[in-house]
């Protein structure tokens, strides 16, 4: 089974060479920022690549200095309720960048349902980044319903080896004026990278909370770091600032690596 693109043409360019060159112009542009040991995950927002691209390119570029083998993404459902966490059970994700190989994971907690998975668009538009970076990798994409981020984090955690790069999929706030956008948002540009999960948990604001908690936990139990690379909204990319969605991007290190 094939899971052909949803969002090519709307959220990225239907073109493979355009879709490149905009890629590779993001990665470009973001600036390097210096991570204390090995990046092991990462928070990266979905929305069409001329909002929060150039937030997203942040993680990308310092994923690319490293590789990976296998990427683990995790993202909100948008359109559909279930519980649990999802697979689309296809074994091959499609770009206009071509095919990525994905993986099944057996567990009572993963459901397969493609239906729900047919339309989303926070786990395809993390594929053309990571496919500009390696040719060659597996994907594991989870969607999440409603989940306890603490159950799926143990399942998730076995699935992570040293060539897995973990990458959660979220935006942050959504449809604010600019500067009241800034302030709701500083608490998640704080509690993520400092791991507090029961502020997050109570303060923050974002579409993808469980993915992002998700990660958290495998942060905490595994000891990583996290570090805020970017943050920005689209009143500062390609919007007006009277309603704004946030975009951060945040790094988790293991430390000696």
């Amino acid at each position: 089974m094939i899971r052909e693109p949803a969002v090519a043409g709307a959220f990225y360019p239907g073109d493979a060479g355009q879709l490149k060159k905009m890629v590779n112009d993001f990665l470009a542009e973001a600036k390097e920022v210096k991570l204390e040991g090995k990046l092991r995950g990462l928070v990266v927002p979905h929305a069409g690549y001329i909002y929060s691209g150039p937030i997203a390119a942040y993680g990308y570029k310092m994923l690319a200095k490293q590789g990976f083998e296998k990427a683990i993404i995790i993202g909100p459902s948008h359109y559909a309720s279930f519980y649990g966490a999802c697979e689309a059970g296809a074994e091959l994700w499609r770009t206009p960048l071509g095919g990525v190989r994905a993986k099944s994971v057996r567990d009572q907690l993963i459901n397969v349902y493609p239906e729900v998975h047919a339309q989303e668009h926070c786990l395809e538009v993390q594929l053309p980044f990571l496919q500009s970076i390696n040719s060659n990798f597996l994907v594991w994409p989870v969607l999440c319903g409603t989940v306890d981020p603490a159950e799926l984090a143990e399942v998730v955690a076995r699935e992570i080896d040293v060539k897995t790069i973990v990458i959660a999929s979220s935006d942050l706030s959504h449809y604010n004026e600019y500067s009241k956008a800034v302030q709701i948002d500083r608490t998640a540009n704080e509690a993520v990278p400092a791991l507090d999960i029961k502020r997050f948990e109570k303060e923050g604001d974002a579409c993808g909370k469980s993915a992002i908690l998700t990660l958290m936990h495998i942060a905490k139990k595994k000891g990583w770091k996290g570090k805020l690379l970017d943050y920005r909204n689209s009143g500062d990319t390609a919007g007006p600032r009277s309603e704004v969605v946030g975009y951060g991007c945040y790094a988790f290190c293991e430390a000696g690596k």
